[in-house]
């Protein structure tokens, strides 16, 4: 994280505009427990859009559905979004709801069906280490959606997620490349690989050539601190990089939570800081 606040978000993105590096912003924070609250939310990401504006950054926003009060009022927070899927339409930009535990998973997805209707110029986060995710692609492409395809970072059990490393990543590329058929096909999908696996990027990449499409076709979507090394180099090969910046009080629990779910956070982290 560059910091708590929006602004050292915004300050960190822009130093990546010259390495032809575009942004992505989420305010942490989940599961807030007041209507009020997701009001709030609301009204900071419409305020963030207009300094991301102003500033000249090629930004876009993710949002949770738990942050905008999806737990207290399912339709409120369809209202929430739309307005700022309209916002960032405005902008010529894409709203990212972003995909949390399982227990979500199916809501979020039919909530996204329906924002569909009424924004095209919105994306979802999908979970390749859930069992689900290929029917979801197949249920979601006629929809032409904008997808940030995931490995996976709660805790599941084994009977809806993939518990092996290499089941994760055959699964990643069977995905995305259901997803870039999909394209050829003549969908208008937009898919972003938010992985820092970079043979995987490098696979799935041989493997969009092979099918006669550019490797534009797909955006490599990298955290704010994480291997800006290999997000420079794949900028500067010609492939699609947006860095995702995640800022805001609730860092702490944040990370936390994602470290003790999953045991092989703290060693990717470790090698972060070290390497």
């Amino acid at each position: 994280m560059p910091g708590e606040d929006s602004g050292s978000a915004l300050d960190a993105a822009l130093k990546f505009k010259a390495d032809g590096i575009s942004s992505e912003f989420t305010r942490l924070g989940e599961n807030i427990t007041t209507v009020e609250e997701g009001d709030a939310v609301v009204e900071h990401y419409l305020a963030l859009m207009d300094d991301i504006e102003a500033r000249g950054i090629d930004g876009e926003i993710s949002v949770k559905l738990t942050q905008l009060g999806y737990d207290l009022d399912v339709e409120r927070t369809l209202a929430h979004t739309r307005r700022l899927a309209d916002k960032a339409g405005a902008h010529g930009r894409t709203l990212w709801v972003d995909m949390e535990g399982s227990a979500y998973a199916e809501g979020t997805v039919a909530f996204y069906e329906r924002l569909k209707q009424t924004n095209a110029n919105t994306g979802l986060c999908i979970q390749a280490y859930l069992h689900r995710t290929a029917a979801d692609v197949q249920r979601l492409l006629p929809l032409d959606p904008q997808i940030r395809l995931v490995k996976g970072a709660y805790a599941e059990p084994a009977t809806i997620a993939y518990q092996k490393k290499q089941d994760v990543d055959a699964n990643f590329v069977a995905v995305a490349v259901a997803l870039l058929e999909g394209a050829r096909a003549g969908r208008a999908v937009r898919l972003g690989l938010g992985t820092h696996d970079v043979k995987l990027i490098e696979q799935i990449a041989e493997q969009t050539v092979s099918m006669g499409l550019p490797k534009t076709s797909f955006e490599v979507q990298m955290l704010y601190g994480i291997r800006m090394d290999q997000q420079r180099r794949l900028a500067s090969e010609g492939y699609l990089v947006r860095d995702l910046i995640a800022y805001g009080e609730a860092w702490y629990p944040w990370y936390m939570r994602r470290l003790a779910e999953r045991p092989a956070n703290v060693i990717f982290a470790l090698r972060q800081i070290i390497g």
